[in-house]
């Protein structure tokens, strides 16, 4: 079973703990192999938290001993659930270019793994077209995709340069924009988020063609990226019939 996981490894994503599977799964992922110490206890999460799922993780998961997880991975999820996706599968694949009836979220030069993640998991849930990011920082990282807890799976999620974004006005956060509670947010925007750090990137300011800004307390510096995606995602859901 270890030399599978390391022939597997490579070429796909690590899920990491019993959420991270819970939610590839129920997003179509492509799952070959799937790793627990303790079978018995994971599958009486399931009958508690997904009972949809548990008849496929009876025939999925491989038990392994105590000792087999620690020698795989860094840090075991503490649910002691590990397993390998492949990458695109599920809702992660295509990016749709046209014809969207969601806008999509451009992260651009994020730094923070968590943040990213934490990002892809409120777009899931917002019913966003996908996740897009530019920078040097890959948006499948592993650490990206434990804090996702999974859903990636769920909407579409890509590296892409400022030049090669799809379709479709460029709405972006910032401090000098307009309040974002007098514009309505089209279907097919692009919604731009600049890095934790430095704020929006000079060539996607310049694409840019309408500049926005969350209400905010004056003397508070900014919102966590997240939290800046979630009230802009809302934003958009509350103008939807």
């Amino acid at each position: 079973m270890v030399r599978r996981w390391r022939e597997l490894a490579a070429d796909s994503v690590l899920l990491d703990g019993f959420h991270a599977l819970k939610h590839a799964l129920r997003f179509g992922a492509e799952v070959p192999l799937a790793l627990t110490a303790d079978r018995d206890a994971v599958l009486a999460l399931a009958e508690d938290l997904a009972p949809d799922l548990t008849a496929r993780l009876d025939a999925l998961l491989r038990p392994v001993d105590a000792g087999t997880l620690p020698a795989l991975l860094p840090r075991p999820h503490p649910t002691g659930v590990a397993a390998l996706a492949v990458r695109g599968s599920g809702g992660s694949g295509a990016v749709p270019e046209a014809e969207r009836s969601a806008p999509y979220v451009v992260l651009d030069n994020p730094r923070h793994l968590g943040n990213i993640g934490a990002v892809i998991r409120v777009a899931a849930g917002a019913g966003a077209a996908g996740v897009l990011t530019t920078g040097t920082v890959d948006p499948w990282h592993p650490n990206v995709v434990r804090a996702s807890a999974g859903l990636h799976f769920a909407t579409a999620v890509a590296h892409r340069e400022p030049g090669e974004l799809p379709p479709g006005p460029v709405y972006a956060l910032d401090p000098e924009g307009r309040d974002i509670r007098g514009l309505e947010l089209p279907d097919d925007a692009l919604i731009a988020f600049g890095s934790e750090r430095h704020g929006l990137s000079p060539a996607l300011r310049t694409r840019a063609d309408h500049l926005l800004a969350l209400p905010m307390r004056p003397q508070v510096s900014s919102y966590n990226l997240a939290t800046s995606v979630a009230m802009t995602l809302y934003h958009w859901m509350a103008g939807r019939p």
